[in-house]
C-alpha cells in the first residue's frame, strides 16, 4: 500500500476516536501502540493520575541521545453548537479533501508519522526517532508539561523536535506562551445601606482588573526590538468578571478570568510577579482591616511557555533542507513547542493543513498536504539512515 493510501486510513481510524479533551483517549493510544510496535517501535505509556489519559512515545532506531521528537496531540476539540454537513467522528473524503473532527488539528500529522514508522524501523538509523503523542493540548498542554518533566529525566535525550500543528508545511519558529489565571475574592456580605461594614468582592475585583489594564499598557513599551509578532508586545485581557447576587446586597464573592500571552519569560515574571505584589499589598490589607477571612487567591488554569526565536536552531535548518523553504516565520496560536524547547532541544513546528480550519464545523485537511508532510517525513528518514 502507497505511503499516502495508509496515511488516509490510518486517519480514519483516528478520527473516529472522539478524542475531545474531556473524554478519555485510551482506545487511541491503545491503537497507536499496536500499530508502533508492530512496526518495531519501543513503545512507553504515560499515564496521568486519573488513569483514563495517557501520553505515548515510540522510539526507533538507536538506544541513544540526540533524537528527532515528532510531536502531536491527541485531543481534540468539542463538536456540540456546531453545523456538521456529516458526522465529524466518521471521515468524509471530497474533491481531494479529507472531512472529520482533527482531521488537521492534528491527527493528519500523527496518522503520516505512523505510517512512516514501518519503513523508519527497516532502516538503520544515525540517530533516534521518538514519535510522541500527547492528552489535553487543548485545555492548557497538560499531557505535554507531564511528558517533558519525564523526558527531562531521561540518560540519552533528544536534542531536536518537530511540532506537528498544521501550518501548511510552513515552518515556525516561534509564538507567544499563552497563560490562563482564575482569581477568586472573597469578602464579607452585608446589606447595601451600610457598605462599610462590608468587604465588597466586586469593588476589590474590579481595582484588580484596573492594575491589570495598567501593566497592559505597561507591556506595550516592553516590545522587543524589531519583535516579528502581532502586535509586537505582550498582550493581557481580561475574558469573565462575575459577582453579586442583587443591587441591595454587597457582594461577599467575585472571579476573574484572565489571560497573559507573553513574547519572553521575563514578560510573564513580571506581570505575575507585579499583580500579586498588588494584591498582597494593597488590596489585601484594606479588605482585612474589615473581615479577617477577606482572601485573593489566583488558581494557574494552564501556564504554557511561548517559542522564542533563537539564531542557532538544527530544526529549522534540517526542516529547511527538506521542504526547500526559504525562511520561518512566527504564528500567534499556541502550541507544545515552548515546553520542549525548555528542556534544551531546537523545536519547529511544521504540519500538514491550515489553522484556518482548525476547530470550526466540517474541519478538513487537503490531501495534497499530507502528500507533502509524507515528502518531508521519507526525507527526514533518508537524511538519518546510515545507508545514504
Amino acid at each position: 500500500m502507497a505511503l499516502i493510501d495508509d496515511t488516509r486510513a490510518i486517519l480514519g481510524d483516528l478520527i473516529a476516536f472522539p478524542t475531545v479533551s474531556r473524554d478519555s483517549n485510551l482506545e487511541l493510544i491503545a491503537y497507536a501502540a499496536d500499530r508502533l510496535g508492530a512496526a518495531g517501535a519501543r513503545v512507553h505509556i504515560q499515564t496521568d493520575e486519573t488513569g483514563h489519559k495517557a501520553n505515548l512515545v515510540a522510539s526507533l532506531g538507536p538506544e541513544t541521545g540526540g533524537g528527532v521528537v515528532l510531536s502531536g496531540h491527541s485531543d481534540v476539540v468539542p463538536v456540540e453548537d456546531q453545523d456538521w454537513f456529516s458526522d465529524p467522528f466518521e471521515m468524509r473524503e471530497e474533491k481531494g479533501l479529507l472531512f472529520g473532527r482533527g482531521t488537521c488539528d492534528m491527527k493528519g500529522f500523527i496518522a503520516a508519522t505512523m505510517a512512516m514508522a514501518p519503513h523508519l524501523g527497516d532502516l538503520d538509523l544515525s540517530r533516534p526517532v521518538h514519535i510522541c503523542l500527547t492528552h489535553d493540548e487543548e485545555v492548557g498542554c497538560l499531557g505535554a508539561r507531564r511528558l517533558v518533566e519525564e523526558i527531562a529525566g531521561w540518560d540519552e535525550k533528544p536534542s531536536l523536535a518537530i511540532i506537528g500543528e498544521p501550518t501548511e508545511m510552513r515552518i515556525i519558529e516561534g509564538h507567544k506562551g499563552c497563560c490562563e489565571y482564575t482569581t477568586v475574592f472573597t469578602g464579607l456580605e452585608g446589606h447595601g445601606s451600610r457598605p462599610e461594614l462590608g468587604v465588597n468582592a466586586v469593588e476589590y475585583a474590579v481595582r484588580y482588573v484596573t492594575r491589570l489594564m495598567e501593566l497592559r499598557e505597561t507591556l506595550k513599551g516592553r516590545a522587543p526590538v524589531q519583535s516579528r509578532f502581532e502586535p509586537p508586545w505582550s498582550t493581557l485581557q481580561v475574558g469573565r468578571l462575575a459577582g453579586g447576587v442583587a443591587h441591595n446586597v454587597i457582594p461577599g464573592h467575585a472571579s476573574i478570568d484572565w489571560e497573559l500571552r507573553p513574547v519572553s519569560d521575563a514578560d510573564h515574571r513580571f506581570v505575575c510577579e507585579a499583580i500579586a505584589a498588588y494584591a498582597r499589598d494593597d488590596l489585601l490589607p484594606a479588605m482585612r482591616e474589615i473581615s479577617a477571612d477577606a482572601d485573593i487567591v489566583t488558581h494557574v488554569i494552564g501556564e504554557v511557555s511561548g517559542l522564542e526565536p533563537v539564531d542557532d536552531n538544527e530544526a529549522r535548518r534540517i526542516v529547511s533542507a527538506l521542504t526547500g523553504a526559504n525562511g520561518a516565520d512566527v504564528v500567534a496560536f499556541g502550541t507544545e513547542a515552548g515546553l520542549f524547547q525548555k528542556l534544551g532541544m531546537s523545536v519547529v513546528v511544521c504540519g500538514p493543513g491550515s489553522i484556518a480550519q482548525a476547530h470550526k464545523p466540517d474541519e478538513f485537511i487537503a490531501i495534497s498536504q499530507l502528500s507533502a508532510c509524507l515528502d518531508m517525513l521519507q526525507g527526514l528518514a533518508g537524511k538519518l539512515s546510515t545507508a545514504r
